[in-house]
């Protein structure tokens, strides 16, 4: 389900918008429109949609327009052309009542800078936003402690925030934006001014936050491990343009042009890469009902010295070794249930590639994949992950 459209949204920046719309509808780049009118081009033609419950990272360089792109989305900058629906609802048709009230009911901001009240304790900074809403004491402290809670503070509602290390300072910062409650958490370069080790912990509880709470969050950041790590889909950016979309590995395996290849050179492809990423179809199975020297003549045609067994489903039961169905063959045996070794070693489809390597180490085999319904999707050998890694 579709939470968030944007369509053609362009954002230019000066007194005479319409003149620089019109040269930048004619193909001109955005120095060349500053240089002839002084009008600065923020986004150009933004097309992208967000789903429901999706953690989407846009990233690129400074002045990329990622977060002039955020602003736009609620309004706290207005788009000079183009439409911004959420929930269907075109958001640039809104009175500046009916943008307030939009605001409170779906948006949570969080900053780059925590914007903490130093006046305030914990609680009272975390009950701010509900404040606003002329939410009663009684809830909004109740709700503020729940918020607390969800990001590890339980116990610090009364500290003054001047107490608290960065990393705690920001997890007040998403408890004040979470106690409202929002559909969707803009989230501007967040974690950026936090330590790296404190920047990780946020990272990862972040991450297990959404599997909780199933939010819409839009995380701004130029920081491509970041955007990896976190992000389900990533929009990167450049020069107020939309450069590509999609998920992690897409961007690593098929980058959409020189700029994205500079971009991802450097990424460690074995902590995004998955196992699904490098698997090999297996083309052939054995079944159950298979005789022993039905299962030696798919083995001898494929020239492999190990089958694995599958009931008509693909649901992975066990693996056969060459020489285990000859002595089957030898013995005239005609089943193949008592040579199937059902304990083996497999990975699932969305395992990471350093975790493919481990399963790898010291096995003789192809490493099969199966899904989350133990299905076999494909098989991985070691040449598939070096080439992988290669690339």
């Amino acid at each position: 389900m579709e939470k968030i459209k944007i369509n053609s949204v362009t954002k230019i920046f000066g007194k005479d918008p319409k003149k620089a719309l019109v040269l930048l509808e004619n193909g001109l780049d955005k120095n060349e429109i500053f240089k002839r009118t002084g009008q600065a081009v923020g986004l150009t033609n933004i097309n992208f949609s967000i789903k429901k419950g999706e953690i989407l990272v846009v990233m690129g360089l400074s002045g990329s327009g990622k977060s002039t792109l955020i602003r736009c989305i609620n309004r706290l900058i207005e788009p000079t052309k183009g439409s911004i629906l959420i929930d269907d609802q075109e958001v640039t048709h809104l009175s500046n009542d009916q943008l307030v009230a939009l605001r409170r009911k779906k948006f949570g901001m969080v900053f780059q800078h925590f914007g903490l009240f130093p006046h305030r304790t914990v609680l009272e900074n975390t009950e701010f936003g509900l404040e606003v809403q002329n939410v009663t004491k009684e809830t909004r402290e109740k709700e503020a402690r729940n918020a607390l809670k969800l990001v590890g503070l339980e116990g610090w509602e009364d500290a003054n925030t001047a107490q608290l290390s960065g990393g705690m300072q920001q997890r007040v910062g998403l408890a004040r934006a979470l106690a409202v409650n929002p559909d969707i958490l803009l989230m501007d370069e967040a974690f950026s001014a936090l330590d790296p080790m404190i920047r990780r912990d946020m990272q990862h509880e972040l991450v297990s936050l959404q599997g909780r709470l199933q939010k819409t969050i839009i995380f701004v950041s130029h920081d491509l491990d970041e955007a990896l790590k976190i992000g389900d889909r990533i929009v990167l950016m450049k020069d107020g343009r939309v450069i590509q979309i999609g998920t992690a590995e897409e961007i690593l395996t098929n980058p959409a042009n020189r700029y994205v290849e500079r971009f991802v050179e450097n990424v460690d492809r074995s902590q995004v890469l998955t196992a699904e990423s490098v698997m090999n179809k297996a083309r052939v199975v054995a079944y159950p009902h298979d005789g022993p020297r039905t299962v030696l003549h798919k083995m001898r045609d494929e020239g492999i010295s190990n089958i694995y067994v599958v009931k008509r489903d693909y649901t992975l039961i066990g693996m056969i070794r060459a020489e285990e169905a000859k002595k089957a063959v030898d013995d005239g045996r005609n089943s193949i249930s008592d040579i199937i070794i059902e304990d083996i070693p497999h990975i699932r489809n969305d395992e990471l590639l350093s975790n493919v390597i481990s399963a790898l180490a010291g096995l003789s085999i192809a490493l099969p994949v199966v899904d989350g319904d133990n299905k076999l999707l494909g098989v991985i050998v070691k040449g598939s992950v070096l080439s992988a890694l290669a690339e």
